[in-house]
């Protein structure tokens, strides 16, 4: 049977290095590559196929709806089916190009039926902060894949690095214990294997140990995210703050661009007053936040609409539980070097609503000037 590992992220460098060692750990192993670098000019999308001795073939596709990431999910999957049934492949190593998100590419995978058996993202930890405070847009930066693609450098990484299980890290003599204890606290239960001359077959071992696509996006959801915990190592910290009472939408509001950047990373969920019904989440680097309606808090549901919500979101609900408020909850991580984790909380509980506040009433809240309707697209 094929199995597909698929290998992304920004730091090309580390990238090539890591599906070179695959390739040469392997045995049967292949790499294909869907070069998106001039998709607009030329309209299409140049796919490579390789193994250890060189390029097997090559071929091109055209752009879907002027997107280069369509035109990569229509031909991926035919020339992994391919492969397949040749059965002369035991590893297709999908490298994907510079912007594309994994988690898109496995979702497509898994669907049509093949085998993902690991995730990885490709780490230079000195490249790790540059990358994770790039506010610009990958179209300024040339990394768009689409006309359409409004994202940045930061969270294209951030999303990224957080998604896989495994984070193959480049042996980088620039990279110092400030770098290393980041990359520690952004993404703690990740699996992190040395990628450099002389390292063992640990990376092969890791590509084909096995992948819950279901249990990864539910990893990656506002509800039940697996959020960082308290650290503090080298310089770097990671702050949890973590409250039962909602904030004063005006008040946060206000805020909004000093919590930004208080951090190199922030995620997490948080609750609105005149919202509070709405699970919103909370996604913040590279200076830019992007907040938006995650769905419902649990506690506002019937009890009949509960057997229709994933059961991992009724357990990370379940563990949250509060007796007045259900899953209601301020739950926001900042992970950054030279974190001030005294200032953080002070902003934070000035946004809160205040005793007398809180104690009118779910009523009054819900009468509270919306200003988050703008940011939200009300």
């Amino acid at each position: 049977m094929l199995s597909v590992a698929l290998v992304g992220g920004l730091h090309s460098d580390a990238r090539a290095a890591a599906v070179e060692r695959l390739l040469a750990t392997v045995p049967g192993s292949v790499a294909l590559h869907h070069d998106l670098t001039a998709a607009a000019e030329r309209g299409t999308v140049v796919r490579t196929v390789r193994d250890t001795t060189g390029v097997l073939s090559t071929g091109e596709t055209p752009l879907v709806n002027d997107c280069a990431c369509c035109a990569l999910r229509e031909d991926l999957v035919p020339e992994l089916e391919r492969l397949a049934d040749a059965g002369l492949t035991r590893l297709a190593v999908v490298e994907l190009w510079d912007s594309v998100e994994p988690k898109a590419m496995a979702e497509v995978v898994a669907a049509a039926g093949l085998t993902v058996t690991s995730v990885i993202t490709a780490v230079d930890p000195a490249l790790l902060l540059p990358y994770l405070g790039n506010g610009d847009d990958l179209m300024d930066a040339g990394l768009a894949a689409a006309a359409t693609d409004r994202r940045t450098v930061a969270d294209t990484w951030a999303r990224q690095l957080e998604y896989a299980p495994v984070l193959a890290v480049l042996d980088s003599p620039e990279a110092d214990d400030e770098d290393r204890a980041l990359l520690a606290q952004l993404h703690p239960t990740a699996r992190q294997v040395p990628v450099g001359e002389g390292e063992n077959g640990d990376l092969a071992a890791a590509a084909l140990a096995g992948f819950d696509v279901e249990a990864a996006a539910a990893a990656q959801h506002p509800a039940c995210a697996l959020l960082p915990q308290e650290a503090d190592a080298h310089g770097v910290g990671t702050y949890v703050w973590h409250r039962r009472r909602p904030f004063h939408p005006e008040r946060l509001y206000a805020a909004l661009e000093d919590l930004t950047c208080a951090a190199a990373r922030s995620r997490g969920r948080f609750w609105l007053a005149d919202r509070p019904d709405t699970l919103l989440a909370w996604d913040a680097a590279g200076g830019a936040l992007c907040v938006e309606p995650a769905g419902p808090w649990l506690a506002s549901l019937p009890d009949a609409a509960w057997e229709m919500v994933p059961p991992v979101r009724r357990a990370a609900a379940a563990l949250d539980w509060d007796p007045e408020h259900g899953d209601r909850c301020q739950h926001l991580v900042f992970t950054s070097p030279g974190l001030d984790r005294e200032g953080l909380a002070e902003l934070l509980d000035s946004c809160l609503l205040t005793d007398a506040e809180f104690a009118a009433g779910r009523e009054a809240w819900k009468r509270l000037p919306p200003a988050f309707d703008a940011l939200l697209e009300v």
